[in-house]
């Protein structure tokens, strides 16, 4: 369904600008062309400058997601893919556009055993790992439809960052560091990020060449280059060398997808979501539709009471996406109960305030009446467009293959279907309707969505971090609007996850103790985590646009 409204929606933005993180990397800005967030200040300042250009939303977007697959290809990058979900203002319209990428023609799941045992490293790393990437296709198809400005001034930014290089940021540093074993076996990522072979120090100068080449092919001849062309060859003859199955027709028939995006309604704001083959839009809707009936800015925020009906809400959300979400081009997930007010209250009546239940009572299933590499950014202009974007590569660096000559880190998203029986590398489950199969889309937990109050948007807000992703958007979202928190407290306050299997509650250090012992009291299996997502998120309140990035990324860089 597509939202239409009755006026044209033409405003001003006067931002204040907040990229949060730690203290030498804050800084505020005032603009009247709108508001960029992201996890990385250079990304964040390549889409910002697109905006002072008079670029618009898109083009900012596009900026900034080129720049991020610069500065922090451990997250995302063109050998990824993604979703975004986008407000039009003139047009009154939502779209979703789903660049996820696709399984190779050859990919079996038989490849991913030996001697009849699942081995869970080969959709993890090397070839087997790579699935067919969509975020340059996906990219460019916005940029066609929404652009404003020349593809090479959207690109520039980014080129420039590949070619003279850029500082290494604690974040990036922090994953090189953590992924430095694994990378050491793949000499091609291994020269470009690990230079003399040892860790860069933090700030010293990261040059990919390689990269900026590819960047240029992209702006000046478009997504046939890395589809069809000299990039797409290295790509293919990288997976291949590792034991992949990824071809050159694989490439050339990727296309990504319009898809209707999911609509919902909570107190009395319009929510734009995701659809399939992400679960991160359905999840959220219904989780949200069973919250609704309860006075939650009544409840002590963070308090025993509130997060077990946070808890049980994601048990019962955890619990239909591994049973009925895929990719819609696969399998037909009952959306429109899933997301309805009806469940959502048939929810609401088997969650008991005082104690938890076993893993079987929960999701649609029961219904009788019928660690991470992804990275999100948000952006609104001073037209009132906005857009939700979340990019990944999955985990670290994704496969770590570098393909040579291009740059690209290539992404091992093949871990998200439902290959081993214990699940993936996150611990998330699924049957049939996640099953591998060739050309298919595997499900994701990414979200990003745009919050409309009346005709204008309120919030624009996604995260990273895995199945985190959607508690941490979640809980973002009722800090805004039930506890009317300012963005930046909203995004930095203490979170909760709960995935359903395993059967543990996630709760961040700053929980208070006597919540944490509540929940155990009343049956959880609390277990004390550092980061539970990491979000980025932007809200508009009369006129005036404010911005944060989570600090968490950068705190968890610092302290680990």
């Amino acid at each position: 369904m597509r939202i239409f409204f009755k006026s044209r929606i033409i405003f001003t933005v006067v931002v204040f600008f907040n990229l949060l993180g730690v203290a030498d990397l804050s800084f505020a800005q005032r603009t009247a062309s709108g508001l960029v967030v992201s996890d990385s200040p250079l990304a964040t300042k390549a889409g910002m400058e697109i905006l002072e250009r008079g670029g618009n939303a898109m083009d900012a977007a596009i900026a900034t997601a080129f720049a991020l697959s610069v500065v922090d290809q451990a997250s995302s990058g063109l050998g990824g893919g993604g979703f975004m979900v986008i407000y039009d203002a003139k047009e009154r319209r939502a779209h979703a556009l789903d660049f996820r990428e696709t399984a190779p023609e050859g990919a079996r799941k038989e490849l991913y055993m030996k001697d009849g045992k699942p081995v869970s490293s080969l959709s993890l790393t090397g070839g087997l790992a790579v699935a067919v990437p969509g975020e340059v296709a996906g990219l460019l198809a916005a940029f066609k439809r929404f652009g404003s400005l020349p593809l090479q001034a959207l690109a520039a930014p980014a080129i420039k960052y590949a070619t003279e290089g850029f500082p290494l940021e604690a974040a990036l540093r922090f994953a090189i560091e953590r992924q430095q074993a694994t990378m050491r076996k793949f000499p091609d990522i291994g020269r470009v990020f690990l230079p003399k072979d040892q860790v860069p120090a933090e700030s010293e100068l990261i040059r990919q060449p390689e990269l900026g080449e590819t960047l240029k092919a992209i702006a000046s001849q478009g997504a046939e280059v890395f589809y069809q062309g000299w990039i797409a060859q290295s790509i293919v003859d990288t997976v291949k060398k590792e034991g992949g199955v990824l071809t050159l027709e694989d490439l050339k028939n990727y296309k990504p997808v319009w898809r209707e995006p999911l609509i919902g309604q909570y107190r009395k704001r319009t929510v734009i979501a995701m659809p399939p083959p992400s679960s991160g839009g359905v999840a959220i809707l219904q989780m949200l539709n069973v919250l609704e009936a309860h006075q939650l800015n009544k409840l002590p925020h963070n308090e025993g009471t509130y997060l077990q009906l946070l808890a049980e809400a994601m048990k019962h959300a955890f619990a239909d996406r591994a049973q009925y979400l895929g990719d819609p081009d696969f399998v037909k997930a009952p959306l429109a109960m899933l997301t309805s007010k009806d469940y959502a209250a048939w929810i609401r009546g088997r969650i008991s305030p005082v104690k938890t239940q076993p893993p079987k009572f929960y999701g649609l299933v029961n219904f009788k009446a019928e660690q991470g590499g992804t990275t999100h950014f948000s952006v609104v202009d001073r037209f009132g467009n906005a857009v939700a974007c979340t990019q990944s590569v999955n985990t670290r660096f994704g496969s770590k293959l570098l393909a040579p000559r291009t740059g690209v880190v290539m992404n091992n998203t093949m871990d998200d279907f439902a290959i081993h029986p214990s699940g993936n590398v996150y611990g998330l489950t699924g049957n049939e309707a996640n099953a591998l199969q060739p050309k298919k889309r595997p499900l994701s937990s990414m979200a990003p969505t745009i919050i409309l109050q009346g005709e204008r948007p309120e919030a624009v807000v996604g995260g990273a971090g895995g199945p985190r992703i959607i508690s941490a958007t979640l809980q973002t979202i009722l800090n805004l609007i039930d506890f009317q928190m300012p963005v930046r407290e909203a995004v930095g306050s203490p979170r909760i996850h709960h995935q359903w299997m395993p059967d543990n509650l996630i709760a961040e250090a700053d929980i208070p103790a006597e919540a944490k012992r509540s929940l155990e009291r009343r049956g959880h299996n609390v277990r004390e985590r550092g980061v539970a997502g990491v979000v980025q998120a932007i809200t508009v309140k009369q006129g005036k646009a404010s911005g944060a990035a989570d600090p968490r990324k950068e705190e968890r860089a610092r302290t680990e």
